[in-house]
This record gives structure tokens, C-alpha cells and sequence, in this order.
């Protein structure tokens, strides 16, 4: 899964309408070049690709700045909603899809967010337990310092697990401002603030 093709459906979706420079301005914003990889040519090549896709519209802006602007689609709000959802319940090996449906969460149903979550951590313990079984069974025929590997694998899965649950905890307790707490909550289709200027 494309963390940058969330990214920026989401970007779109909570601004409403969004060239290229504010997507990119909202991502340094949120440091996202760091924890997603974002480039700069990676936003105008997903911009182009979706809108080939139909995920999202352009158009050129009549103000002579050469700008384009883009708009998500219902299908681009289908794709984003499904890309969210899946990070959110499917643990992968790179962190960056996570950390950018963590981006948007707040856009979904409480209860719903509690679901997938629930889903990850089956999937995180089945992980482990099979990362387990495969150390045990390759303890004999491998190198010993191999099953530091399995140990990471193992361990890494711990700490997702821990983190899942306790974020399940604070979204029971009510932590954050969900979209139904509030209709405008973050990641919703015009949620998103405009950089002054």
C-alpha cells in the first residue's frame, strides 16, 4: 500500500480543493517527509497518476500562477477511506502506511476505528505466533545468531500489540475528536486550515 497515495487524497480531501504547493506545505507541516518519505516529485507524480485514475479532478486556476488544483472524486473518497482502513487492520513491515492513516483517523466512526484496530491486533499476534514457529523450526539448520532476526520479528510484533491496545484504550476513553463527535473532525472533506498568505 502507498502511504503518499493516502497522503495525498487526504491532503485534497480536507482542503477541499489543493494544488500541489499546499499538499506539499501540509506535509512538512506535519513532518511527514520524514516518517513517509514524502518527495516532492512523488506528490506531483500521485497528483497526475490519480487524476489519470479518476481518483481526483484538476483544473487550472485563472489567476495567470500556472497553478492546478485538484478536488477529490466520490472515487478518490472511496480509495482514501479504503486505503485508511486497511492500514489501520493490516500491520505491514514499513510503518509509513500506519503513520499516514494515523493522519487521518479522526475521519472515521469511533467504534469503526475500534474494530480495525481489534483486527490488527489478531493479525499482529498471528504474525507472532508464526514468526515463533519459524524460529523454533529453523533453530537447528541456520546459523545461532539467526534467530536474532526472529527475536526483532517477535518483538517488534510485541510492541505493536502493546501500542494498538493502548490506543484502543484511549479511543474508549474518548480521546480525540472523531467524525462522530464531530462532522468536521479532522480528515473530513474540508477540514483541513490554509497557511496564512
Amino acid at each position: 500500500m502507498s502511504a503518499t497515495r493516502l497522503l495525498v487524497l487526504g491532503a485534497v480531501r480536507i482542503h477541499g480543493t489543493a494544488h500541489g504547493y499546499l499538499v506539499q506545505h501540509e506535509f512538512l507541516s506535519w513532518g511527514a517527509h520524514e516518517w513517509a518519505n514524502v518527495k516532492w516529485g512523488s506528490i506531483y507524480h500521485a497528483l497526475k497518476q490519480m487524476t489519470k485514475q479518476g481518483l481526483l479532478t484538476q483544473r487550472e486556476t485563472d489567476d495567470g500562477s500556472w497553478r492546478v488544483d485538484y478536488t477529490i472524486t466520490p472515487k478518490g473518497d472511496t480509495e482514501f477511506l479504503k486505503l485508511m482502513r486497511a492500514a489501520l487492520s493490516h500491520p505491514e513491515h514499513r510503518p509509513d502506511a500506519l503513520a499516514a492513516a494515523l493522519a487521518f483517523f479522526t475521519a472515521l466512526p469511533r467504534a469503526e476505528v475500534i474494530d480495525l484496530l481489534r483486527r490488527r491486533i489478531t493479525a499482529l499476534e498471528e504474525e507472532r505466533a508464526d514468526k515463533e514457529h519459524h524460529a523454533r523450526k529453523i533453530a537447528k539448520e541456520s546459523p545461532e545468531h539467526i534467530s536474532e532476526l526472529f527475536g526483532l520479528w517477535v518483538t517488534t510484533a510485541d510492541n505493536g500489540i502493546e501500542w494498538t491496545r493502548g490506543l484502543i484504550e484511549r479511543l474508549t476513553a474518548g480521546e480525540y475528536t472523531m467524525v462522530d463527535d464531530d462532522p468536521r473532525a479532522f480528515g473530513t472533506p474540508g477540514s483541513g486550515k490554509r497557511p496564512a498568505g
